[in-house]
């Protein structure tokens, strides 16, 4: 039986992004929105907002990721907050850091946000604020990082791996575990919104590889929790290493080893986004468009259920090339996005995989 045809319950949301607005005060490099420090029209209304989370909270209690854009610049963002709260949903929020301070901490606490995150791409001001664009931005997450640990809010550092910063990432690794972050989530360059002008710095396969391995290699080294995102193929690495065969050295200085770790492509199988303007995807990075609220009474689980892009995506065995029947396709499925920015298909083959399946795809 294909993913397609499976019972409806084991493709729940445990996880939804949601970007309340696109407007932000940075630049970043690699924004997957090209967000920009202005209004953008036709965002959704707190009204809105609230008869979205009533239709999730009543057939899933996933996570949700409040973010931007810099979602902090929403005025009604506490009472969005606290009204998915009120229903059961687990709020989390993911800021750029610079509104941060004592006051808005003690807001974010008393809406029910249980986290936030930050995001640090350069273990010092002059790589973190070359990326970002603007000066004084690596000052601010780190102010904003001990305003969050003073008022005992837990947060996590994410971070956006190229070639620019690979060099720097056992460095940003010891900066969150000293921030006192709780999780240290890499996130793997996926060249879609502004980041198409870094498809220079995406790693290559090797490198990809080589990247992962030494992440997992520092699981129980590392007095934090680590998560990789974008890199699905993280969970064939940590099955096919055993922790004692993954040697701790860095990406960059070793050649590349025998094989590749996280929770796999999660996106239409246990993972949605949601735009500023209500359209829904499989995630930010695949621009794709799975269904629109507007246009269906903000039924987010009619689409879910439903959509033909999630269908399609839950059929892992109907991937192209290898994707389609590697052994571990399953746990992995390859990047989607990665897939549709490099190929213009999103069913092809993740195109920074070096792993060769041991199955032979049927003729």
């Amino acid at each position: 039986m294909t993913d397609s045809l499976q019972t409806t319950h084991q493709h729940l949301p445990r996880l939804i992004a949601w970007e309340l607005t696109r407007t932000c005060r940075l630049n970043c490099r690699h924004c997957r929105a090209a967000a920009e420090n202005r209004h953008y029209d036709n965002e959704l209304t707190t009204n809105q907002c609230f008869q979205l989370l009533d239709n999730i909270a009543a057939f899933s209690q996933p996570i949700i990721i409040l973010t931007g854009g810099e979602p902090m610049l929403r005025a009604d963002l506490y009472d969005i907050a606290d009204h998915g709260n009120s229903l059961g949903l687990r709020m989390v929020l993911a800021t750029c850091g610079t509104l941060i301070d004592d006051t808005s901490i003690r807001k974010i606490i008393d809406s029910g946000i249980q986290c936030i995150s930050f995001s640090l791409d350069g273990a010092t001001a002059e790589s973190h604020d070359g990326f970002r664009r603007v000066p004084g931005a690596f000052d601010a997450v780190i102010a904003a990082a001990a305003t969050a640990r003073r008022n005992s809010l837990p947060f996590q550092i994410n971070t956006t791996l190229a070639r620019h910063n690979l060099a720097e990432l056992p460095q940003l690794l010891k900066l969150a575990e000293k921030l006192g972050a709780i999780t240290f989530n890499p996130f793997l360059l996926v060249p879609t919104g502004r980041g198409r002008e870094l498809a220079d710095q995406e790693l290559s396969a090797q490198q990809y590889e080589r990247t992962l391995q030494w992440l997992a290699a520092q699981r129980g080294n590392s007095g934090i929790k680590l998560r990789v995102t974008c890199a699905p193929h993280y969970q064939r690495i940590i099955r096919q290493n055993p922790d004692d065969q993954l040697r701790d050295n860095h990406p960059v200085l070793t050649a590349p080893q025998s094989s590749s770790y996280t929770a796999g492509c999660m996106g239409g199988k246990s993972f949605a986004f949601i735009s500023h303007t209500g359209t829904v995807q499989l995630c930010g990075f695949l621009d794709l468009i799975a269904g629109d609220l507007r246009l269906n009474d903000f039924d987010f689980a009619d689409i879910w259920k439903n959509s033909e892009l999630f269908q399609q995506v839950r059929d892992v065995d109907s991937y192209r090339g290898k994707c389609g029947y590697c052994e571990y396709r399953r746990l992995c499925g390859g990047c989607r996005a990665r897939a549709y920015a490099l190929t213009g298909n999103h069913l092809a083959s993740e195109p920074f995989c070096i792993y060769q399946p041991r199955e032979m795809e049927s003729t």
